[in-house]
Order: C-alpha cells, then sequence, then structure tokens
C-alpha cells in the first residue's frame, strides 16, 4: 500500500506536541513533556498512580472484497537523550532528542485472520520492544470487524521503581497507525452509512481515534490518530511548514519566534535541529508569505430554506 497521500498528516500527529514555543530547551514546558499517544513500558506505567497508558486498543469496520489483504504500518518517536550543549546557560539541562521509529508489516491476509489472532513483535532498538496483536471476525451486518492492540514491551532494570527518566527512552511516543487496504473499504466510524450504524457505535477504542485519510472519497486508508480527527483531515496547504503545535495558528507562532531576543534565538539554533529549522524559515519568509497565514475562506455553503 502506498501512503504517499497521507505522509504529511501522519507526520504533523507524530510531531504533535513534540517541541512548543519557545522552542528552547531551557523552556519547563519542553523539559516536562507530555505527548499526545505516548506508550510507557507496562512495568512503570501500572505503578504509577494514576496509571499511565502502556498500550492502544483499536476496533474499526471494513467491507471485503475478494482476495482483501491489508498492509499495517506504525509510527511513533524514540527520546533519546542528547550530549550537553556548551551553549546552554545551565549546562545541567540536558536534551532529549527524536528519532523515528517505524514498523511496517504488508499484504496480510484478513480472511486468515477469523481462525487465528496474530501477533507481531516489533523491536526497533535496543531496550525498545513493542507487541502488535491483530484479529478479525464478521458482523451480521456483512462488515468485518478489525481488533488491534499495540502494546509496549520493553523491559526496565529497576522494575516498577522506575523513574520517568528511565521510562521514556524506552517508550512509544506519539505512537498511531495507517491501515491500508486492497481489495476492501473501511467503514466510517463517524459517519457510518446506515447498515453498520450500530456496528460503529459499538466499536472500542482506547488510545487512538480512526478516521478515513487520504484522497476523498477514496476508503482504502485508516489513520488510527491520538488526537482527535475527522475524516480525511488535511494539512494546511498555506502553512511554509511545522511549529509542533496544531491547536495555535502560524501567523501568531511565525510573529512571536521573529520578536525573541538574539540570546534566546541562539539557544534555538544550538538545541533540536527541528526547531533551529522554524527558526531558519519563519526569518526567511517574505510578506507574500506571512499574508498567506493570515487567514483564508475553505468553503461557502448555500443555506436552503427561508431564512426568516
Amino acid at each position: 500500500m502506498n501512503f504517499t497521500s497521507v505522509e504529511n498528516i501522519a507526520a504533523a500527529v507524530l510531531y504533535e506536541g513534540y517541541i512548543l514555543y519557545p522552542y528552547r530547551s531551557t523552556a519547563i514546558k519542553n523539559r516536562q513533556r507530555w505527548n499526545f499517544g505516548t506508550l510507557y513500558p507496562r512495568i512503570y506505567a501500572e505503578a504509577q498512580r494514576p496509571q499511565e497508558p502502556f498500550r492502544l486498543i483499536s476496533e474499526c469496520l471494513l467491507v471485503p472484497g475478494s482476495n482483501t489483504a491489508l498492509d499495517i504500518k506504525v509510527n511513533f518517536l524514540q527520546l533519546l537523550p542528547q550530549p550537553v550543549s556548551s551553549n546552554l546557560v545551565d549546562p545541567s539541562l540536558n536534551w532529549d532528542e527524536a528519532t523515528e521509529r517505524t514498523f511496517d508489516h504488508c499484504d496480510l491476509d484478513l480472511s486468515a485472520l477469523l481462525t487465528a489472532p496474530l501477533s507481531l513483535n516489533i523491536a526497533p532498538a535496543s531496550h525498545l520492544a513493542a507487541s502488535l496483536t491483530i484479529r478479525a471476525q464478521t458482523l451480521p451486518s456483512g462488515a468485518w470487524k478489525l481488533h488491534l492492540e499495540l502494546e509496549n514491551i520493553s523491559s526496565l532494570s529497576s522494575g516498577t521503581k522506575a523513574l520517568r527518566e528511565e521510562a521514556l527512552p524506552r517508550s512509544l511516543v506519539s505512537a498511531h497507525l495507517l491501515l491500508g487496504l486492497t481489495g476492501g473499504e473501511f467503514i466510517s466510524l463517524l459517519e457510518p452509512l446506515d447498515p453498520y450504524a450500530a456496528d460503529a457505535k459499538a466499536c472500542t477504542n482506547t488510545g487512538v481515534f480512526p478516521v478515513l485519510a487520504g484522497d476523498e472519497p477514496n476508503r482504502s486508508i485508516l489513520l488510527l490518530s491520538p488526537i482527535i480527527l475527522y475524516d480525511y483531515p488535511k494539512t494546511s496547504p498555506e502553512s511554509a511548514g511545522d511549529f509542533f503545535d496544531g491547536t495555535e495558528m502560524d501567523e501568531m507562532l511565525t510573529l512571536r519566534v521573529l520578536t525573541l531576543t538574539d540570546a534566546e534565538k541562539e539557544e534555538m539554533r544550538s538545541g533540536d535541529p527541528r526547531a533551529r529549522r522554524i527558526l531558519e524559515r519563519t526569518e526567511a519568509l517574505t510578506g507574500e508569505e506571512m499574508m498567506k497565514t493570515h487567514g483564508i475562506v475553505r468553503a461557502l455553503h448555500e443555506i436552503q430554506g427561508d431564512a426568516s
């Protein structure tokens, strides 16, 4: 399955909240990070009060065709401590930088899942491990239900006494999945057709929100997102690049970056390379490009009936 049509939105989901304005490692909100879709090692997660998540669970619906095949792509970040920069005001303030991790499994025969679940091991790096379990069942409506569970099974040397600093590098950060169908179609859980409305309502999703993705009205791709989205989400074509905060406006963040002090900008340059790219891109914006961030009307819909 070619996931090219959803790469931009998948990348936006992957880095949502990764680093926030003022994009400096000395900012408290960038040192005490809270990312969407973080799956901690189970032994650590269950020891916390309240308990932290260690797995995501998703159920989705599809209408099979002949010889329906499923492609799966698992994406997440691994946050790894970096060498201390000599430019930091306080050398004790080190920085966790993201490494992208991806796992693919292609051409899975869906009919085989009706008789036996499939368990896949994911081990993209030393001391980091996860398991993905998939099973399927047929429903009276004619739809098939897929049940997926992604669990962090990484071990920790400190066990239940482990601190967050030990657990975070072995966590699946911003974990999400892309599902692709060949010879079948997914059913929207947000706006299901009437024959499947009850089935959609009965689906259980913990930690993710399945939405149709790609080019509308194609129904061959499903995004299991850790943040709430609508079907067929898109990134804004007016945006010059990522700011890692979908709840803010590009115009406001652009202006804020431009008003940083020289010392703050230098810290951005010497910190995370993604922060440096934000600064370089923002400082290079032309007046015309700035105007594009001001706002746009996407669509107008005619109001039917008597407005009085």
